[in-house]
């Protein structure tokens, strides 16, 4: 048997892993300034999330969801704690997709209705409900286009505020969009989405999954507006590597026994990990410094005169480049051993570990200069 060949590979083999670096199979270093999509939030291989993972699996690695799991609450309280929503409770899954798709159900559970309002260049997930939420046609299956989905412009209030009505179960969208190339929504756009919502009785979905847990920060990117959503997905960072996702949702929306459910989701192992990111994040002060990390890199990006824009909020950011520099994030891995993202058309992301270092973040401003210096001269 083969793999189902649907990933475009780079010749590269990770075989170790500690902090913000890899070691490839030959033994060469590379630097991780994307995290496997946002992943790694505290760093590789973190002697604390390690630890945990250890400790637990010399007890318990799983039961089902039919006992109780105290790792669960705990986690749940740490989460409400540290992201600013007490109050709000906990559903647990395995990934960010799931997540959208508990959260999409959830919704339309509550309101009785079935619209989705989503956005341009949105990306939610690959499963049923969170890929035809996505805008790219080619990976949306004849049988996933049967949801009642319409995309607005992104950031345009016009439109927020004819066609969020009645007849709309939810409006999801992302805190920061991650695949569509590091878009922010206004804080006013944001504002009007909520009171929108409120006023047709629809739900408003957050999709924090990338934009999330500490990476802009604050804990979620929307809480740089005054919004409160009704549902807010996380995943990525939430693990540091480990599956696991979760859907925090407002205590109006009351549980019923088989409302939701998964086999996996909130697992002993899953919860120790998504515990010992917590514990990272709050000890090592990871928040203040992905907006100091960010901020010199924001200031050191637009002094380049390739670069056409820069976008982002701590160490969530996007520049985009000319046609003639397309090449950059490949001469850049190749080059100069650094792993970044992409978005299309020529958009290079950066999603490094929260705890990246000053030292680590000016290689890959030295790296471009001399890429950038290149183009300049040629």
């Amino acid at each position: 048997m083969k793999l189902f060949d649907v990933y475009p590979l780079f010749p590269i083999e990770p075989v170790k892993a500690e902090g913000s670096w890899l070691w490839d199979k030959a033994g060469k270093k590379y630097l991780d300034l994307y995290g496997g999509h946002a992943v790694i939030s505290i760093g590789h291989n973190h002697p604390h999330f390690v630890e945990r993972l250890k400790d637990q699996l010399d007890k318990i690695s799983f039961y089902s969801n039919s006992v109780k799991n105290s790792l669960q609450e705990q986690l749940a309280e740490k989460l409400g704690e540290l992201s600013g929503y007490p109050d709000y409770e906990l559903f647990l899954c395995n990934s960010g997709a799931e997540a959208n798709e508990n959260a999409l159900k959830l919704a339309s559970f509550v309101t009785g209705r079935k619209k989705v309002i989503a956005f341009t260049k949105a990306f939610h997930g690959r499963t049923s409900g969170a890929v035809a939420a996505t805008d790219n046609p080619k990976i949306v299956a004849p049988f996933n286009a049967n949801h009642e989905i319409e995309f607005l412009p992104f950031n345009d209030l016009k439109n927020a505020e004819e066609k969020i009505t009645k007849e709309v179960s939810a409006v999801i969208i992302e805190g920061i969009q991650g695949v569509g190339g590091i878009h922010i929504p206004s804080n006013s756009f944001l504002e009007l989405l909520s009171k929108k919502c409120q006023e047709a009785g629809a739900l408003l979905i957050l999709d924090e999954i990338q934009s999330g847990y500490g990476r802009t920060g604050k804990f979620f990117a929307h809480q740089y507006s005054l919004v409160k959503p009704d549902l807010i997905t996380v995943a990525k960072g939430m693990g540091n590597g480990f599956p696991v996702g979760g859907v925090l949702i407002n205590p109006n929306i009351k549980p019923w026994s088989g409302m939701l459910g998964t086999t996996f989701g909130g697992n002993y192992l899953a919860c120790a990990a998504a515990l010992s990111v917590l514990e990272v994040i709050e000890s090592e002060k990871l928040m203040d410094n992905a907006l100091l990390i960010g901020n010199h890199w924001m200031e050191q990006l637009k002094n380049h005169q390739s670069i056409k824009e820069v976008r982002g909020l701590g160490l969530m950011i996007g520049f985009d480049l000319p046609e003639s520099l397309a090449s950059l994030r490949k001469d850049l891995l190749f080059k100069h051993n650094i792993f970044t993202g992409e978005a299309k058309p020529n958009t290079v992301r950066l999603l490094p570990s929260l705890a990246l270092s000053k030292p680590e973040a000016d290689i890959l401003l030295e790296a471009l200069s001399v890429e950038l210096k290149e183009v300049a001269h040629s």
